[in-house]
């Protein structure tokens, strides 16, 4: 099996050679970059299968180039905040970021959540992956499509289409509105949803998750996914 392969864009020279090699160690291939242009040309050259972005890089910053980067891709992408409370981490989810990591990070913890998310990524069209836990009859399944009024879910072929029109999604989007539409009509919280489709098996941010289902209403239709303030999120059936 390939390596997979990390783009990893940092201008602080310490802690980019450092996560180099820490991921290096456990097997990663790793193209480190600087600045957000050279990032933004080593992505186009290599296209690798995860993208690390520090939001703070000089020429063109990590939002602008995740934002770029998801113009042309799908690509897992992980951003790298200072600050967990700075407004950055919103924008960057709001760009197209899958997840984030606060710094200064623990290169154990880095590893364990790009792994998460590689996981996540793989496991999106596979056959253990989440909306088939025997609910599809009671949202109208057809042949493996889940039909909520003017929304189909295919959970096999892995598209969604909108009165008729495909639906771009990205893999977490995805991911997220399978939870939903395994289970119609059922509130998940927000600590569920990072659980199983974040992948976390500890506590998590639960802007992550905020920031994803706004992502995917403006997606697949704004009254389509309710807010149960203090519980969390429920599809309509």
């Amino acid at each position: 099996m390939a390596e997979t392969h990390v783009l990893f864009v940092e201008d602080d020279d310490v802690i980019r050679e450092a996560t180099q090699l820490a991921l290096e160690r456990v097997g990663f291939t790793v193209t480190a970059m600087p600045d957000g242009l050279s990032g933004l040309e080593a992505f186009r050259a290599d296209r690798p299968d995860i993208a690390l972005l520090d939001v703070m890089v000089p020429g063109l910053d990590g939002v602008s180039l995740c934002r770029r980067i998801r113009d042309e891709s799908t690509v897992p992408v992980i951003m790298l905040s200072a600050r967990a409370d700075s407004i950055d981490v919103v924008l960057g989810l709001e760009a197209g970021a899958d997840d984030y990591v606060t710094k200064p990070f623990d290169g154990a913890v880095l590893v364990a959540r790009i792994r998460a998310v590689l996981r996540r990524f793989g496991h999106a069209a596979g056959p253990d992956g989440p909306g088939r836990s025997g609910t599809e009859e009671e949202a109208g399944a057809l042949g493996g499509v889940l039909v909520f009024g003017d929304l189909e879910v295919d959970t096999e072929g892995m598209e969604v289409r909108r009165a008729g029109e495909q639906v771009a999604l990205t893999p977490t989007e995805m991911r997220l509105l399978l939870e939903f539409s395994s289970a119609p009509g059922t509130v998940l919280s927000r600590d569920k949803l990072l659980e199983r489709v974040w992948d976390y098996g500890w506590g998590g941010d639960t802007r992550v998750v905020d920031v994803h289902v706004q992502r995917l209403r403006t997606k697949i239709g704004q009254d389509r996914i309710d807010t149960v303030r203090g519980f969390g999120y429920k599809l309509r059936g």
